[in-house]
């Protein structure tokens, strides 16, 4: 076999670079990445668009980087929707996302996904520079599908918003950007054919673990230990009353068993007594909250509306949990 013969059957990785001045070019450039979508630029002679990145060809999913130079806006119509899902987080600068009548901002610390089936605007200021990860619709479908072992029966949504700053969020964000600072190297390995192609996969499958969708649930239940009745009756009577004043008997009613196995079940299968379980699960609802509610509503009235009446406590128990004060979440949002 010939030495270009050999390079072209080993490699499964394709490197991808443009520079475009004009919005027709950036347009298309991106819509060849991404589909189709509308650009609006308000300065196009500013405009200085610049992607580069690689493309995993075992399922055509793309990483990179863009900035287009000039702050731009992206539009994506249900009619003609993406042929892919849109997944970015800035470096540099910020972007915002206008879907469903609700404004998401992202910085270096929130990505966002577009989902290529809905109506939505992403307004990109011109100091921004992000990674983005442009993996296509059928790559995801096929892979989600083999995890649920069924069809699905619905388009896949994600969350918008994506925690860039902890958790299992963050730690998918580190991979991509530990996969491009590796692909970035002269190195051969992770464009092999026998890498890429798992390397694809792995992304794919953390995302859909990692990331809360409409499947999530069923996912959970698909890859996690056979649990009781009893505990997925508390568990559900959590979730869906935890704006309420619960206790531990209200939990241990519903149940319908003795609180020692209440307890060793929670631990058991969830690594936390039933009240730690309910705490962590507010203070997780109160972190989306402050990150996507851009109404003006303080901290205090956030955590009130989840339960916490001893503030103080619960901004030590926030600060345990995420590593931040809820006032540091808050700061890093800010507004344009």
């Amino acid at each position: 076999m010939s030495e270009q013969k050999q390079t072209q059957a080993e490699c499964d990785c394709l490197g991808i670079h443009a520079l475009r001045n004009d919005l027709d070019g950036a347009r298309d450039w991106m819509a060849g990445i991404c589909g189709p979508h509308g650009l609006e630029v308000s300065c196009p002679q500013r405009l200085q668009f610049h992607h580069a990145g690689n493309v995993l060809r075992s399922m055509a999913t793309s990483l990179g980087y863009v900035e287009y130079g000039t702050d731009v806006t992206v539009v994506v119509r249900e009619d003609t929707p993406l042929n892919c899902y849109s997944i970015s987080l800035p470096l540099v600068g910020e972007q915002e996302l206008s879907a469903e009548g609700r404004l998401l901002l992202s910085d270096s610390n929130n990505g966002l996904i577009l989902q290529p089936h809905e109506n939505q605007a992403l307004t990109i200021a011109g100091n921004c520079r992000k990674i983005l990860v442009a993996i296509p619709r059928p790559a995801l479908r096929k892979v989600l599908e083999n995890l649920l072992q069924r069809p699905l029966d619905a388009p896949l949504t994600f969350q918008a918003g994506m925690d860039a700053h902890s958790g299992d969020q963050a730690a998918w964000w580190r991979m991509v950007k530990y996969l491009l600072s590796e692909m970035e190297r002269t190195g051969k390995l992770f464009s092999h054919l026998y890498m890429a192609n798992d390397l694809e996969h792995a992304l794919i499958k953390g995302l859909l673990l990692s990331q809360p969708h409409n499947y999530s649930d069923e996912l959970a239940s698909m890859l996690a230990p056979s649990c009781p009745h009893y505990l997925t009756r508390a568990r559900q009577y959590i979730h869906e009353n935890a704006h309420e004043d619960l206790n531990l008997e209200d939990i241990e009613r519903v149940a319908g068993v003795s609180r020692f196995k209440l307890f060793e079940g929670f631990k058991r299968h969830f690594g936390l007594a039933p009240i730690a379980y309910l705490k962590q699960f507010r203070l997780e609802a109160v972190r989306r909250d402050i990150l996507a509610d851009r109404s003006g509503r303080n901290i205090s009235s956030i955590a009130m509306s989840w339960g916490f009446t001893h503030l103080g406590r619960f901004s030590s128990d926030y600060r345990k949990l995420f590593d931040e004060t809820p006032s540091q979440t808050l700061s890093r949002i800010g507004r344009r």
